[in-house]
Formats: C-alpha cells, sequence, structure tokens
C-alpha cells in the first residue's frame, strides 16, 4: 500500500510538471497581437475604453478598395499631396476605421504634406460600444491582417518611402506593419500598442520607433514598455520613448475623458519625428 501510494504521488508530479510546461510552452507562442486581442475577454479592459463622442468627418480623402490576393479585397481611407513616394500608413484603434481617424490622417496629411492611406483591418465594420469592438477586435484574425497590409505595401508600390502610426490596436499593427515594410519603413509610431516580444522579429525592423504610453496603462504596463525599450536598445535599433501619467486611450480625441494636453504634446512629438525621418 506505501509503495502504491509512492507511484500515484509521483505520477501526480510528472502530470502537473507536463502541464505547467505545456502551458508555459502555449503562453511564450502567443504572438503580441494575438495577446492583445485577448485582452477584449477582459471586461475591465472594454470598460476602461469610454464609448466615443460622436464626430462626422467631413474633410477631403476617399474610400478606395484594392486587391488582396486569393481574397475579398482591401478597403481603406486614402487622402493623396503633391509628394507621390512619401506614405504614412495610418491603424485605427479598436472602434474600427471612423471619422476620427479621418480626422487625425487629414491632419497628417496637412502637417507633413505627405500621402496617407488609413487601413482598414476591421473591412469596413466600425462602433461605438465598447462590447462590439471588443468583438470585433478577437475577430480580426492575423493571416487576413497581414494579407491587407501586405497588399497595401503593394498598392503603394516598391518604391514608396512608408512611415506608420497607430493607436491601441493600431499601435501594435503600426508596428507589424513598419516590420512588414522591410527596406521601405522609414518611422514608426505606437500610441499605448501592445509591443512585439519575439527578439528574432525585431531583429528585422530597419527603422526608427517612437512610443507615446501610459504610466496607468493596466494593460501595456511600465514594464511592458521597458522591456520592449530595452529590446531594441540592445539590438542597436533607435527608439524613443514618452510616458503621460494618464490611462490606456488618453490620447483619443473621441475618449470623453481624454487628456487633452499630454494628447496635444504627443501628437507634437509625434510629427517631429515622422517629419525628421
Amino acid at each position: 500500500m506505501k509503495n502504491l501510494k509512492l507511484s500515484l504521488l509521483v505520477l501526480l508530479v510528472a502530470i502537473s510538471l507536463e502541464s505547467n510546461a505545456q502551458c508555459s510552452a502555449s503562453c511564450c507562442s502567443i504572438d503580441s497581437n494575438t495577446e492583445f486581442a485577448e485582452l477584449a475577454k477582459d471586461k475591465s479592459f472594454r470598460r476602461s475604453h469610454k464609448e466615443p463622442k460622436v464626430y462626422k468627418y467631413s474633410g477631403g480623402g476617399k474610400w478606395i478598395d484594392y486587391a488582396v490576393k486569393n481574397q475579398p479585397s482591401g478597403r481603406a481611407f486614402e487622402i493623396k499631396s503633391n509628394e507621390k513616394k512619401d506614405w504614412v500608413f495610418v491603424i485605427h484603434e479598436w472602434w474600427g476605421l471612423n471619422d476620427y481617424i479621418q480626422r487625425e490622417a487629414e491632419k497628417l496629411a496637412k502637417e507633413l504634406n505627405v500621402n496617407v492611406l488609413c487601413l482598414d483591418l476591421y473591412d469596413g465594420k466600425v462602433t461605438s460600444s465598447r462590447d462590439s469592438a471588443g468583438a470585433f477586435m478577437q475577430a480580426a484574425k492575423k493571416p487576413r491582417i497581414e494579407s491587407l497590409i501586405n497588399s497595401a505595401l503593394a498598392y503603394v508600390g516598391k518604391e514608396a518611402s512608408i512611415s506608420t502610426i497607430g493607436w491601441c490596436f493600431g499601435g501594435g499593427w503600426s508596428l507589424q506593419t513598419a516590420l512588414m515594410a522591410g527596406d521601405q519603413a522609414k518611422a514608426c509610431v505606437i500610441y499605448y500598442g501592445m509591443p512585439e516580444k519575439d527578439i528574432e522579429r525585431l531583429k528585422t525592423l530597419n527603422c526608427p520607433v517612437l512610443g507615446l504610453w501610459a504610466e496607468q496603462d493596466a494593460w501595456i504596463t511600465p514594464k511592458v514598455v521597458e522591456d520592449f525599450n530595452a529590446n531594441l536598445k540592445s539590438l542597436g535599433k533607435s527608439v524613443q520613448s514618452f510616458s503621460y501619467p494618464e490611462k490606456h486611450a488618453f490620447a483619443n480625441p473621441s475618449n470623453p475623458q481624454y487628456a487633452e494636453e499630454a494628447t496635444g504634446d504627443a501628437w507634437k512629438k509625434a510629427v517631429e519625428f515622422l517629419k525628421k525621418n
């Protein structure tokens, strides 16, 4: 009986160790964008995003469709300038490509005199509901998003110089777009998006990064930011990082509680960074 109990104990320990190992392997295999999308399951994350104020954009620009190989066409909001080769790719927040994002695109086009392409990674879905936004973010699958980005890169052409900017969901994909752009990437701006954690992938980054973060962000925490900056610096990559004493989504102009002063300072830094690069 004593030997039987000992054998059972050994078996249970072995099962526990194997289970933990599998869990660790699974967690390590989750990429940064999947990790961020999974946050949509967190009720506190959804509730941290105040439902946006109503706004109707009435400026310039136009909606375009572009070809995606073996898939439905991609959709984007485009503002053209006299400059043929300089492009800024804008990636929307988790609400979708709404009128506020179009307004930010127009501001960039005017201040930088560049072409702006706002990528619609939700394929036309836009919402002002936090729960719907969470569902959209979870439903936006990586293979489709990467196809949309690669096809957008093909749309602007191999001679284009490409910078990227995005907020929240779009902040993470701003970095991923810069990685996918390869040698064409000139600058990347991330507003409180999930950073890439894979060192091998970060080795392929070919442009400087500007990170704009919120110190009170419960998800993209100061530790996450610190690790990201350290990883880039260890690889000899150029990174500038500024953190504001605010909460996640502080720079969203549709946020009823957005931080106006911090937003203004962050925007100034972003525009200066893009002009320089």
